[in-house]
């Protein structure tokens, strides 16, 4: 792919409409595989993430009561007697994000 050149007075322009391009893409893959490795039961863990994305912001949480036991193995409920009875997800999906964000900075750096 040809280089594009960027006049000096656009960097700030180009620069922050690459990274607000990445922080959307980063956290709508984030969402991705958090709901493809969520368990299913009824499958309300699995439907109840929610995503949001603002510019330099993208968040992806799940408010269910029981998410932090099942998704980080922590709070876990009295009924659990101290035994985490899932496999906690949540720091191998978040370390396999950091790796595509790297990936794809560099594509854009190629870009560019």
């Amino acid at each position: 792919m040809a280089r594009r050149e960027i006049k000096v007075d656009q960097i700030d322009d180009y620069a922050r409409e690459q990274i607000v391009k990445l922080v959307k893409a980063a956290t709508l893959e984030a969402s991705k595989r958090l709901k493809e490795e969520t368990p299913v039961d009824t499958g309300r863990l699995r439907e109840s993430w929610q995503t949001v994305v603002q510019d330099f912001d993208g968040r992806v949480f799940n408010n269910t009561e029981y998410a932090a036991p099942v998704i980080a193995g922590t709070d876990l409920p009295p009924s659990w007697q101290g035994q985490n009875r899932t496999t906690p997800f949540l720091d191998i999906v978040a370390k396999d994000i950091q790796t595509w964000v790297s990936s794809e900075a560099a594509k854009i750096g190629r870009q560019s």
